[in-house]
């Protein structure tokens, strides 16, 4: 099973039903599940706000789950590679969950938890849009995995 866990809702309703139909595209290949917790108000303190943030992600999250957090400071990867880490961790792991913040990025306790930080790009995107983003790159392994040609 894969778990996108999200801080926030997405209250674009064009993004709301792209996501749909990526969502519906992989449940052709897995499980994808898509949590959203509910992102905190900002304040002057920014660390009270990753902190509860993080609890709220952490308290989606299995202790044998592997977490991939997607993160500006992390490491970069292609399609192809993608494809390949996410067929490694399915023999190894039975859920995969891809976190992605809230629009302060990610508190101390859920980048600790992290398995792996992932950086999708140089670029920084709304975090709403980064949902639509590596569902469309989930999709594109799975075409890849499946030896189809959408990838190309």
């Amino acid at each position: 099973m894969i778990k996108l866990i999200c801080v926030g809702k997405v209250k674009d309703e064009h993004l709301q039903a792209l996501i749909g139909d990526y969502q519906k595209k992989i449940s052709h290949y897995h499980k994808l599940e898509i949590i959203e917790v509910k992102d905190e108000p900002i304040k002057e303190n920014e660390k009270q706000v990753l902190d509860i943030e993080a609890e709220r992600l952490l308290n989606t999250i299995d202790k044998n789950d592997y977490v991939i957090l997607l993160d500006l400071h992390g490491r970069s990867i292609d399609s192809i590679g993608l494809s390949s880490k996410l067929d490694q961790l399915f023999i190894r792991y039975p859920k995969i969950c891809f976190v992605i913040g809230g629009s302060l990025g990610l508190g101390e306790k859920i980048l600790a938890r992290a398995d792996e930080r992932l950086k999708l790009s140089d670029l920084t995107f709304l975090h709403q849009m980064t949902r639509l983003i590596l569902l469309e790159q989930i999709y594109r392994s799975f075409k890849i995995l499946n030896h189809e040609t959408y990838h190309k």
